[in-house]
């Protein structure tokens, strides 16, 4: 089994900035794919970042050049840097990653329990 623990959600003001962590542990061999979604009130949940195991990066284009999303593989751990936040961005965030597990034949995917970022005048 594989946990993610997420932090960092919280309420701001737009135009503010909020970095979202995500740090996965558990029975892993290496990770593949780890990224963030989002799920707005009465929406279906999307695409923000992910990042690959290597450089490798893909984006919304609705957080192009405002987000940037890093790892450190050593960690295991995802990083979301959310600038310029707008009232759209409001949403629970949710961790993903995809991961080899220890005496696993293929990788599974894993979700965090989601953080709340809610932007707001």
């Amino acid at each position: 089994q594989v946990q993610l623990v997420e932090s960092g959600g919280g309420l701001v003001q737009p135009g503010g900035s909020l970095r979202l962590s995500c740090a996965a542990s558990g029975s892993i061999f290496s990770i593949n794919a780890m990224g963030w979604y989002r799920q707005a009130p009465g929406k279906q949940r999307e695409l923000v970042a992910t990042r690959t195991s290597g450089i490798s990066t893909n984006y919304a284009d609705a957080v192009k050049g405002r987000f940037t999303i890093s790892r450190d593989n050593a960690k295991n751990t995802v990083y979301l840097q959310m600038n310029s936040l707008k009232l759209e961005d409001t949403a629970v965030y949710y961790c993903y990653c995809n991961v080899l597990e220890v005496r696993r034949p293929v990788p599974n995917d894993y979700w965090g329990q989601g953080t709340q970022v809610t932007v707001s005048s």
